[in-house]
């Protein structure tokens, strides 16, 4: 009889540790049979390029063709760029570029910007695609019958079936330009409109934009923006002449940052 209690103590030392280490126990306190919740995938790029470089020294030639008549070391500093300050590189970053010439000047920019959703029931490509959606809003594309050009819901914008690019009726000529903004163009077959553009990252659109501020020559901004899985870039190519009676080339400048936007597609793809 005299090891009862000593017994008796032990059982309520081990049944106390147990209820401790219930407590303790995050798992303790779920229900039998709740559902587990799974994080959203992150996105693909975890890292950005470098801006400055990511444009090639014989597409900065073509793309500023007034860098070529300065001395070669004033050549380098042109095409070098100065990069975007930004405060977390690891989520944005950009780089500008100018050259002059006696029949106009030439701006370029790009911008990479890599998207993060921090809701774990989103993933980065949603919350990409949703940054992207509002950038191509605030470019008021013009649509027919009123519908607003937006992303499909498989993740590509496309132009109508028949071809003709989103934004304008089928076979219809290209305007002439106006400081609205709309494109010029000679090729009745060719719509130069802000549009999406077919086959380039997930989705694309593009703007073009000519202006005239006071008495100074007009000049004008193609934009390309397009994303790419977490990642949305934006590319800017201006050209403003020398002479206040010319109007930039909507065509040639379309076509120029279209191309660099596709290269800097594959690029990442890479």
């Amino acid at each position: 009889m005299a090891y009862v209690p000593g017994v008796a103590l032990l059982v309520a030392l081990v049944a106390g540790c147990s209820a401790g280490s219930d407590a303790d126990d995050p798992a303790a306190d779920s229900k039998p049979g709740s559902p587990t919740v799974t994080a959203a995938p992150p996105g693909k790029y975890r890292t950005l390029p470098e801006s400055c470089r990511a444009v090639p020294r014989s597409t900065l030639k073509d793309l500023l063709p007034g860098a070529a008549t300065l001395p070669e070391e004033q050549q380098d500093k042109v095409y070098e760029g100065t990069a975007t300050v930004t405060y977390d590189t690891d989520r944005k970053v950009g780089c500008r570029w100018k050259s002059d010439a006696p029949d106009a000047s030439r701006n370029l920019s790009i911008d990479f910007e890599r998207v993060v959703s921090y809701d774990p029931a989103v993933s980065d490509d949603d919350r990409a695609r949703d940054v992207y959606a509002k950038k191509e809003e605030a470019a008021a594309l013009p649509a027919p019958s009123g519908v607003t050009p937006s992303e499909k819901a498989g993740g590509s914008a496309s132009a109508p079936a028949d071809g003709t690019p989103s934004g304008s009726p089928s076979g219809s000529a290209s305007p002439s330009a106006d400081p609205s903004g709309t494109a010029t163009g000679t090729d009745p077959d060719v719509d130069l409109r802000p549009r999406l553009l077919d086959e380039l990252g997930d989705a694309a659109f593009l703007d073009d934009a000519l202006t005239r501020t006071g008495s100074s020559s007009q000049h004008r901004t193609v934009s390309v923006v397009f994303r790419t899985s977490n990642v949305i870039v934006t590319v800017h190519y201006t050209e403003q002449p020398a002479l206040v009676t010319e109007v930039p080339d909507s065509r040639e400048l379309q076509e120029k940052t279209q191309a660099l936007a596709r290269n800097l597609a594959d690029t990442l793809g890479d």
